[in-house]
This record gives C-alpha cells, structure tokens and sequence, in this order.
C-alpha cells in the first residue's frame, strides 16, 4: 500500500466576490455577510441575480498591454496567482522553472469573449471577429496565461469537471508532486460566468434563485427554503510544493493537502445520484488516501449549492459516512457559486479554518431544513480544528473530496 503523502500549502491567493486579497475575503465569509446583488449587465433577463467580485480591473490586474488579449477569466486567475507566489515567498528568478507546474480548473473557460465575439458575427459578419478570439475563449488558456506569467515550464494541465473543477486541480497537483514531476506546483480554479447566456441556460434548468426583493438572502445553503443557487465569479490559487522542497528553503506551510478523492455518479447528466453513493466514494476516498477515519475531520466546508436536491443528497452522504462528528458549513452562502472556481477556494477557506481556528458560517441559514440532521454551523465558531474536508460536485456527476490538514 503506497504511503500517505502530503503536499504542503505553502501560499494561496483570492479573487473571490468577498474581496481582493485573502483577508479581506476570509474576514468577509467569517462574518457571514453576502455579497449577492441585482446586477445591471443581466437587466431584463428573468433571474438578475449574481456575486461580483467588487472593484476588479483587469487592466489593474495585469496591465493595459495584456487585459486586452484576455477573457476576464484570465485576468482573475493570474490576480490570484500573484498573490499565492507573493504568499509563498516565491519569484521565477531562480527558481528550476522546468520543476515549476500549472495545473487550473475552470467550467466555462472564456464564455463572455465568446459570447461577445458570436454577436459580432451575428452583427456585423465573420470578417470582423477578432484574431484572438480562440487564445481567449479555450478553457485551457487561463493555465497557459499563467505559465507565461510565470515562465513556468514544467506540467501544463486543464482540468473541466464543472463544479468540482478547482478541486479536482488541486488533487491532480498534489498527484503531479507525488509522482515526481514537479516540485512546485501553482494549481487552482476560476470561472467568470455572470454572463447573460450562462445566466438564462441556468435560469431554463431552474437552478437559480429567483429571490430577486431580497437580493442578499437569495443564497441559503440548507435551508428549508432554499430555492436555488446564485452565479458568482472567481478565483482561488494554491502553491503546492513537496515538504521536503519547502523545508529547504525555509518556506512555511499554511496546511497541508493530505488526502484525495475523485469518483462519478454514472447517473445523470445534472442531478446527483439519489443514493449519494458517487459523493461518498470521492470522500472515503479522500480518507483512505490520507490513511485517516471519519472521526479525524473536524470541519467539513460543504459544496451546499442551496439547490432542494444538491443540499439534500449531500447532508445525507455526510451524515452516512461522518455522523454528527464534524461542523459543516457552506460558504457559497456568502459568495454564490464561482462554478468551476469553487472547489478551490472552498479549500482555501478550509485551510483558512484550520489556520485561524475558526469556522465561517452558512449566511442565510435562517430556518435549517428540518429532514438536514448534521452539525450546521449558522455563526463563526472558533476552536481547534486540525483536519477539514471540503466536497466539490459538478454537472456529469463528477465528484471531488480534498483532506486538508494543519
């Protein structure tokens, strides 16, 4: 049986709807606050709903000469990835780039460089659609934008299992330091989908709250009267390294990414399979990876979509393989649902958790589902917290579970 092997945390980036910057966005979820508001680019279509992240520029972020090249997704990977090398004490000046990986996740890729590009067409003829609507749009360029920036010539990876796509990046990077290919390993998700078609596709699925008097609150992970999830933007970026490499240049670890777990329903195309069975294989998984038992998870950052369906299955996986053990909160309450981003900054806020000692909450979670039995977490709590999972799903049924630790 092959050892355990942990992957040291040793920098993290936010670009979230909470905040620019880690503290800002930490401080934000911790007390609860929602960031949900009507946004003006979605007027007139039936659900207007969405989590912004407040005052981000691309041109701010990466500059005039290449905001322009770029999908907006770009711009919010590679704003977070900063901050995650700066974190990490980190510079590609002497650095082995060769030893130096990218691996992102992401759901949509570039969907308002597309969608903005199919109107020109449609407007104005195919001679005007730009040069650079194919290096923009791809799902695969936020990871190859970031390797430029970075000069990042190791592993290159793209990984779409829609909203569990951050999560399954941070696995595969852990997976890439544990078979050698790579020393250092800059991994994460973002997606940038607050745009008028993703908006009205998910509107047609009835996936969306429609709580559009009480903006705010329209986000309500397991709640009884939670009626669908809120879109959001964003990105979360981790600096993975071997813990040997770390101690060698004096790095600290934040956390650490102990355990893994990835598994699909086989079931549908959007719904989770009733029984939950594809979820608890991800986490036992993720468990046994980690050569740790349900009793060793003291907080699990939930995927709580605040979807009647999603919350449910997933409470009742929890409740299976975990009992009452562990406090469980979701904290898209606060910041929507990124989508592809989510499962990376969801492990963030975990590795947060277990670094501060203290627990963010579930915004909004006024009246628990009464058929939810599990330890909900409905304001900060603080404590010693050493080992947090946090659960990742996405469309397809695909099923991620990451174990961090202290």
């Amino acid at each position: 049986m092959t050892p355990p092997f942990a992957a040291a945390v040793t920098g993290i980036g936010l670009v979230t709807p909470a905040g620019i910057g880690v503290d800002e966005s930490w401080n934000y979820v911790l007390k609860g606050e929602s960031a949900t508001a009507l946004d003006p680019d979605l007027a007139g279509l039936t659900v207007d709903l969405a989590c912004r992240v407040p005052g981000f520029d691309p041109v701010v972020a990466v500059g005039p000469k290449r905001a322009w090249r770029m999908d907006r997704t770009q711009a919010l990977a590679i704003a977070a990835a900063r901050q995650a090398i700066e974190d990490a004490g980190l510079s590609a000046v002497g650095w082995d780039d060769a030893r130096v990986g990218v691996v992102v996740g992401t759901g949509l890729g570039g969907m308002a460089t597309l969608e903005a590009q199919h109107s020109v067409m449609l407007e104005k003829g195919a001679a005007k659609v730009s040069a650079l609507t194919m290096p923009m749009f791809l799902t695969s360029m936020a990871a190859g934008q970031l390797a430029i920036e970075l000069g990042a010539r190791g592993p290159n990876l793209t990984v779409s299992t829609a909203c569990a796509s951050g999560a399954t990046a941070i696995g595969v990077a852990r997976d890439l330091l544990r078979s050698g290919a790579a020393d250092v390993v800059v991994a994460g998700g973002v997606d940038a989908g607050v745009t008028p078609m993703t908006v009205a596709a998910f509107t047609k699925m009835n996936a969306l709250s429609a709580r559009r008097s009480d903006p705010r609150t329209a986000s309500r992970p397991f709640d009884a009267d939670r009626d669908g999830f809120v879109i959001a933007e964003g990105a979360g970026m981790v600096v993975l390294e071997h813990e040997e490499h770390a101690r060698a240049r004096g790095a600290r670890a934040r956390g650490k990414v102990v355990g893994y777990g990835a598994s699909a329903d086989g079931h549908h195309v959007t719904a989770p399979e009733p029984g939950g069975r594809g979820a608890e294989n991800a986490i036992r998984t993720a468990l046994a990876d980690a050569g740790m038992t349900p009793a060793d998870v003291g907080y699990i950052n939930a995927h709580g979509t605040s979807t009647r369906l999603n919350d449910s299955v997933e409470a009742a996986t929890i409740k299976r393989v975990f009992g009452n053990g562990p406090a469980v909160s979701s904290t898209k309450g606060s910041i929507g649902h990124t989508l592809g981003a989510a499962g990376a900054i969801e492990a963030i806020y975990s590795v947060l958790a277990l670094e501060h000692g203290a627990v963010p909450p579930t915004a909004n979670l006024v009246s628990p589902d009464p058929e939810i039995d599990l330890d909900l977490v409905r304001s900060a709590r603080t404590g010693t917290y050493r080992v947090a999972m946090s659960n990742s799903f996405g469309f397809g049924g695909a099923n991620a579970a990451l174990l961090l630790a202290s």
